[in-house]
């Protein structure tokens, strides 16, 4: 891309600055600091030049957008077009309570649905269960049955929407809820839309909402892909994720590789389930974080794009150029939310949707600025949805593709990134895959190291985080937080007891009981599970058959 002459003279005339006016200002004016990082960690240069990027090719490290190797973005016009689906993250209390605020949303002008679930859901428990105590309806909506999901989608047809649920160990029996009600709304399979998160390495990896061993865990996953390529076009089967890799204490590079390990893993499992790479590849998604720091996350993400798309089309021999697509959905980083000074918290988020924006995603949630301290208030999730709508409406970073391309400092970094998630899957690969890597602890000592380190650069003052450990100031306590209603159980249990006397006993063992013979063999368990909770079973009865087969993880104890 430059001639070796030109190179060299910068070379000499860069070396010239640094001995001359740069020292001058040091010896003056020292710098803030010996040496400067991104929150990652990574090392950053005074000056970046065309001697960071060197041997840089247009055409292979760049090319055009909506074409391989997608390092611009994997639509021609990106959000020339249109912007990115603006999709709040929103869940908690009663299946009424969230569908106000999903209404509300909506009206809003939020143009997608993403669910969060209660933890007793996410772990497969009923509302009544004992380990369920205390936890109803706290971090998400309580969805026990589909009696709950029809009302959590009340007076919304799920043909004019997309939705996004984050449900991980039971994600069968989320979708089977959802495409049940579908059923009942007259929507075909064809016309629903939507994600269904559907990662259960990362759940080992960090987060530990799983249920079942490694290996069944796995089988769910890919008969819920299976399934969904075969009878919901439009459902992205999976969402292969890196946010909670991030919220762990993961480097930048870390996310992405450990991200794109797993979704080597996802897709080898596929293909030795009997599938075509290219039939179920373009509905693969992936979700990441976005931290603070821009122009690390803007090279991140242009990374992974590249990255994924020669591993689709070297590794899998992916034909499909949509096989090969990295599309994902954002989420702003939840940790970089702080109870002191919350306020800040708006200023944060809207660099990282402008991270995010630079970076070409699909889709994007806001965190509202109260988060460290409550669920969101009504006003602080507008402020959010409003962040999004100013960096689309006003700023200009979505009236170019890529605009940042070209950029020494962005591509170096995009560069570097890239030549860490290659080390990172070289490494995995040679340890015998992301499940030995995992079984044996090198990701998440990984994890760990990095977010420790991190946490003595902020205890030792090293890295300024305002308001905790530079700018501090009193405050008075907290006013106006969204709490939930601690009767919350006693409601959700009560429900479940009008449930179970009510429903077809009969048609309601007989389901359960084909679900556990399914289970015990290769078939695909979708259909079986369609067919239970559309005769009433609940979430913990479904999850209570595996339970029986399967057992429950107990992963090992690593120092």
């Amino acid at each position: 891309m430059f001639d070796k002459e030109k190179l060299k003279t910068i070379g000499t005339e860069k070396e010239k600055w640094d001995c001359g006016p740069v020292e001058k200002v040091c010896a003056k004016f020292p710098e803030r600091k010996t040496t400067f990082t991104t929150i990652s960690g990574e090392e950053v240069e005074r000056l970046y030049t065309p001697l960071e990027i060197a041997d840089f090719d247009y055409d292979t490290r760049l090319g055009f957008p909506g074409e391989y190797p997608f390092t611009r973005g994997v639509q021609p016009t990106m959000y020339r077009g249109r912007f990115w689906t603006m999709r709040q993250y929103a869940g908690f209390g009663t299946a009424r309570e969230t569908n106000e605020r999903y209404r509300y949303l909506l009206e809003q002008g939020q143009t997608g649905l993403s669910v969060a679930f209660d933890l007793p859901t996410q772990s497969g428990y009923d509302s009544d269960h004992a380990l369920s105590m205390g936890e109803v309806g706290k971090v998400g909506v309580a969805i026990d049955s589909v009696d709950d999901m029809r009302v959590l989608f009340d007076q919304i047809p799920l043909d004019k929407v997309t939705t996004s649920m984050t449900i991980n160990a039971p994600a069968t029996v989320l979708l089977g809820m959802y495409l049940a009600l579908a059923e009942e709304q007259g929507v075909p399979y064809s016309k629903v839309g939507g994600t269904v998160q559907n990662d259960i390495l990362k759940e080992i990896i960090c987060r530990g909402q799983y249920i079942y061993p490694p290996l069944p865990s796995m089988r769910l996953t890919v008969d819920l892909i299976k399934y969904c390529y075969e009878h919901v076009p439009r459902w992205n089967s999976i969402s292969i994720s890196g946010y909670h890799i991030r919220e762990a204490g993961s480097t930048a590079a870390q996310e992405m590789a450990f991200t794109i390990a797993n979704g080597i893993t996802y897709v080898q499992s596929c293909i030795d389930r009997g599938m075509e790479v290219d039939s179920f590849a373009p509905r693969l998604s992936f979700f990441y974080n976005a931290f603070t720091n821009v122009l690390e996350e803007v090279a991140k993400f242009r990374a992974g794009r590249r990255y994924w798309a020669q591993v689709m089309k070297e590794r899998f021999g992916a034909e499909n150029p949509r096989s090969m697509m990295m599309r994902y959905h954002v989420q702003t980083g939840g940790v970089t939310l702080t109870a002191q000074q919350p306020l800040n918290n708006v200023v944060r988020v809207a660099l990282q949707t402008l991270a995010t924006a630079y970076g070409g995603a699909q889709s994007l949630h806001t965190n509202s600025y109260d988060e460290a301290l409550c669920l969101p208030t009504e006003e602080a999730v507008t402020v959010a949805l409003r962040t999004q709508q100013v960096v689309a409406e006003e700023s200009g970073a979505a009236d170019t593709i890529d605009p940042l391309a070209g950029s020494y400092y962005v591509e170096a970094l995009t560069d570097r990134i890239e030549a860490e998630i290659d080390a990172y899957i070289k490494k995995i690969d040679a340890m015998g895959g992301t499940l030995k890597a995992i079984e044996d602890g090198y990701v998440q000592k990984e994890i760990q190291d990095s977010a420790y380190r991190f946490q003595k650069e902020i205890e030792s003052n090293e890295r300024v985080y305002v308001g905790i450990n530079r700018y501090t100031m009193e405050e008075p306590p907290p006013t106006n937080l969204l709490k939930v209603d601690p009767k919350q159980r006693e409601i959700e249990t009560e429900k479940l007891k009008k449930l179970r006397a009510e429903r077809d006993q009969k048609s309601w063992k007989a389901a359960l009981d084909r679900l556990d013979e399914v289970s015990r063999t290769d078939e695909n368990v979708m259909e079986a599970v369609i067919e239970a909770v559309k005769a009433r079973a609940t979430v913990g009865e479904v999850c209570d058959v595996w339970r029986n087969i399967w057992g429950e993880y107990r992963p090992k104890e690593f120092v």
